[in-house]
């Protein structure tokens, strides 16, 4: 090799290396802001007073200086709202969930089951601001009919919130559930069991530690979720002591009131997003460990237990619990409940996508002005044109940014580095980190960092550097998927003809795995439109007029919609909003499986 070409391998070994380091850095930064930030309210509140403290009543006027402040910040109330939301969602989606996954895998019909997998995985498309509008729009009209008030409170936000982290335990258990091999069933068919009882004690119990860990996984997602919750929760900062109670949760509390807040009151803020920073960070840790279990580990420690010894009380508990439901033909009552969650999801997702839609489509019809409208101050007629372009301005340049970076930190995970690198596992631990944190986290990190940057307001630049950092753990993990998806003997093939690293990972590596690259771009793509609480503090809250370069604020569509739909004065165009957010998003995703599936089969010579 010449020098030249030693040359060329340096340089792109050392730019892939950049890449990953600046997940190590970025992973850096949001932790040392936000705690540098969170300092001075955790000194002048008192960390047991801000946490333990149940009052929350702050005076803008409060500073760091104030010797006496006059407001109150405790957040304990919203922690445990917080939590009472969380197990609310997992009782409700954790179990519909549970119960879906085992329907499509045993009980679904083979000319549906590719179908309603489909419908399912839908439903994770669907931005968590439309969620909210339909909760707003029609869960709580409809629970004001036995709640004491409005609908809006426990029962709501556990419901809307079941059915966001639905999708996420239903792929998750129906992955680890697929994932046991044949034998499992086949021997307990041969055992004289029949379809039921091999798939709910067979089968399903050798997949549990997959199945916990999508419970952790949803209990993450619930834990973070913002924009949501604000809509359907009531928000008084009070204990949540009955379903239809008024109360709010930490996300809430960031957004509602960071856009007014004094001094202390923004540094008790920041300091509740390091709180819930903490606590996802825990929910991560165990969703990690949980997930590191296998059949192959259950394999074998049920070979260890194949030993004679003498049987635990528990065992003994177990085996009797076991044969009183084998008695009673639980089996049975566990498929009709399996069928029964399956409808009820497939319900859930024809609701809320044909209740937004036959409300929204004839106001776009009727009222074109909504879509191309020109805006004009302080006029009734409202435009959502200048939020589209917005957004795809902010779709952009976070893209820009973060699939270069994303690509080639998978590159050198893939093809530079040994399993057992220390640097390796920083990375990846920087990565899931990042993955794990919650979208508001990263707006208040974008709103201290990059709003400050770029002159102090918000600005287009601002939200989409923001919502990059977002992107990169995803793209990350796609394209090292693909990665390795590739042959070894194409990259074996490519040095055996003298091409050197650099070449073949260009020429080869790439793009054999470009379907899933593609995938993961133009998910990005749907995750962007998505997001709006990232957005909320660092790229604009306010429709205004079409923005003429990056430096203007402007708010994406999902923001336009929770405005729209905040006060009830425009529910008309923000159903028009939910309706063009939706198409979008789920045409990015249904384009996704498209491209996927065409480079695929054409890679494949089909």
């Amino acid at each position: 090799m010449t020098n030249k070409a030693k040359a060329k391998e340096t340089f792109g070994k050392a730019m892939f290396g950049i890449a990953a380091i600046i997940c190590i850095i970025v992973v850096v930064a949001i932790f040392a802001f936000l705690i540098i930030k969170s300092v001075p309210a955790f000194n002048k509140l008192g960390i047991f007073d801000f946490v333990f403290g149940d009052n929350w009543a702050p005076d803008r006027n409060d500073t760091f200086d104030t010797e006496n402040i006059s407001g109150s910040y405790g957040i304990f109330s919203m922690i445990v709202g917080t939590f009472a939301a969380t197990v609310g969602a997992l009782l409700f989606g954790g179990v519909l969930g549970y119960f879906t996954a085992v329907f499509i895998v045993f009980f679904c019909p083979l000319k549906l089951k590719r179908v309603f997998s489909s419908v399912i995985n839908l439903l994770a498309g669907i931005p968590s601001v439309v969620y909210g509008f339909f909760g707003i729009v029609f869960l709580l009209p409809f629970l004001s009919n036995i709640a004491p008030n409005n609908g809006s409170g426990l029962l709501a936000t556990s419901i809307i919130l079941g059915i966001m982290i639905l999708p996420t335990v239903v792929s998750l258990s129906k992955t680890s559930i697929e994932a046991v091999p044949s034998q499992y069933y086949e021997g307990a068919v041969a055992l004289g069991s029949n379809h039921s009882e091999a798939a709910f004690m067979v089968v399903v119990p050798a997949a549990k530690s997959g199945i916990m860990a999508s419970l952790v996984l949803g209990v993450g997602r619930a834990l973070g979720e913002t924009m949501a919750v604000v809509m359907v929760a009531g928000n008084a900062p009070t204990y949540p002591n009955s379903l239809f109670n008024s109360f709010r949760v930490m996300t809430a509390n960031i957004v509602m009131e960071m856009g007014y807040a004094g001094e202390l009151q923004e540094g008790a803020l920041i300091a509740t997003g390091v709180i819930l920073l903490i606590f996802i960070l825990i929910v991560n840790i165990i969703f990690n460990t949980i997930s590191k279990k296998s059949v192959k580990s259950l394999v074998e420690k049920n070979a260890k237990k194949s030993s004679v010894k003498k049987p635990s009380p528990f065992a003994l508990i177990k085996e009797k619990i076991a044969a009183i439901a084998y008695k009673i033909k639980i089996t049975s009552v566990g498929k009709v409940v399996a069928v029964g969650a399956g409808v009820l999801s497939g319900v859930s997702l024809i609701l809320i996508i044909g209740f937004v839609f036959v409300n929204g489509l004839p106001e776009l019809i009727t009222n074109p002005h909504l879509l191309f409208g020109k805006y004009e101050f302080g006029s009734e007629n409202v435009t959502i044109l200048p939020s589209i372009i917005a957004t795809l301005m902010a779709v952009a340049l976070s893209l820009i940014i973060a699939v270069p970076i994303g690509i080639m930190t998978a590159v050198f995970l893939n093809e530079y580095t040994k399993k057992n690198n220390i640097f390796v596992k920083i990375i990846r631990t920087a990565i899931d980190i990042l993955s794990g944190v919650p979208s508001i986290v990263y707006g208040l990190f974008g709103m201290i960092a990059f709003v400050k940057i770029f002159g102090g307001s918000s600005s287009i630049i601002a939200g989409s550097l923001t919502v990059s950092i977002m992107l990169i753990p995803t793209i990350v993990r796609s394209t090292e998927e693909s990665l390795k998806s590739v042959s070894d003997t194409l990259r074996e093939g490519s040095f055996a003809l003298g091409a050197g690293k650099l070449r073949t990972i260009f020429k080869i590596v790439l793009p054999s795995a470009l379907p899933g690259i593609m995938s993961a771009v133009i998910l990005s793509m749907g995750r962007v439109i998505s997001e709006s609480a990232p957005f909320l503090y660092t790229m604009g809250s306010v429709i205004s007029a079409v923005p003429t370069g990056y430096g203007d604020s402007g708010a994406t569509l999902a923001v336009a919609l929770y405005q729209l739909s905040g006060e009830g004065w425009y529910l008309n165009e923000a159903y028009g909003a939910a309706v063009v957010l939706i198409v979008i998003v789920l045409s990015l995703n249904l384009l996704a499986e498209f491209i996927s599936g065409k480079l695929t089969r054409k890679l494949k010579g089909a």
